[in-house]
């Protein structure tokens, strides 16, 4: 029976402060997540339909999400055995857009959870992934902890565990950048260049979530943060890199494709509140200077 309702659910999906790590290996680009406690929420009611038509309403301002969610009804109406599915959909965010924090990445990840839970069906990461890819280049903060994805065709995924106690000042130095168009230049010359320092910062990544020790997360971070960073971002994370330094930071990282540099913090030295008030002080200039927590990636409900 059309409009019947078949449930309702809500989900968080987590934003991020860049990337950890950002490169090429073998050939295939790669990130390494670095998701913070700020979330994206989407209340997804999910009813009967007839077939072809408006299937997803309430989000037509987010176009991307509106693409996502299209593609997991068809999905789960294939699954289901019915003509099609019906989804009234809504988004709060706090999470800046065109910054490299992940917010187009949180929206489509807790709005396609919430469609497939509000459906009867629990989507895998691994899903939610593919749909994701099929609207654009994505961060992986669909899945759990921290995780190496190819953010592009999604060829490799791997999971390198739980993030070690760590915090960020996140320093903004404005603007944005559009995804979508930063995507369609090709950079494999860069990444090929870079290959070898890259390699290094994501050994000393994985070495540093195995072995919980944030020093050798920011050590790895900071190597491809100087080596991979935005064009325009050079004095920026030179001088994110000493101050880091000056206050006993693990390190620094930044959004590949954004606007944003983290300032990594080992957790345990309880340093946060006084290197956040320096670095707004020192960061004057910036568009915001904020302070999250590095937390492990993957829908909440």
């Amino acid at each position: 029976m059309a409009d019947e309702i078949l449930g309702t659910a809500s989900v968080l999906a987590p934003g991020t402060c860049g990337e950890l790590v950002q490169g090429m290996t073998g050939g295939v680009d790669f990130l390494v997540t670095c998701p913070i406690n700020q979330f994206s929420r989407a209340t997804v009611t999910v009813s009967r339909g007839d077939g072809p038509g408006d299937q997803v309403r309430g989000i037509d301002h987010l176009p991307k999400t509106r693409q996502a969610v299209t593609a997991a009804l068809a999905r789960l109406a294939r699954c289901l055995g019915v003509p099609g599915l019906l989804a009234d959909v809504t988004v709060a965010n706090p999470i800046p857009v065109g910054k490299g924090m992940g917010s187009s990445s949180a929206d489509i990840t807790a709005a396609v959870c919430a469609t497939g839970r509000a459906a009867g069906s629990e989507l895998p990461p691994e899903t939610i992934a593919e749909i994701a890819l099929s609207v654009e280049p994505t961060d992986g903060v669909m899945f759990p902890g921290i995780a190496l994805l190819d953010h592009r065709r999604g060829k490799i995924v791997d999971l390198l565990g739980a993030p070690p106690p760590m915090e960020v000042i996140v320093i903004d130095r404005g603007g944005q950048v559009d995804t979508l168009e930063f995507n369609r230049i090709d950079r494999e010359e860069h990444w090929r260049s870079v290959a070898s320092a890259t390699g290094e910062a994501l050994e000393l990544v994985r070495e540093g979530i195995r072995r919980c020790d944030p020093e050798l997360v920011g050590r790895g971070a900071t190597i491809s943060a100087r080596a991979g960073r935005p064009d325009d971002a050079g004095p920026w994370v030179e001088h994110a890199s000493d101050f880091a330094a000056e206050i006993g930071a693990a390190g620094v990282n930044v959004a590949h494709s954004g606007t944003v540099i983290g300032i990594l913090l080992d957790a345990r030295k309880r340093q946060s509140k006084p290197a956040f008030r320096e670095a707004q002080r020192e960061f004057a200039g910036a568009e915001s200077v904020q302070h999250f927590r590095i937390i492990g990636g993957g829908v909440r409900f």
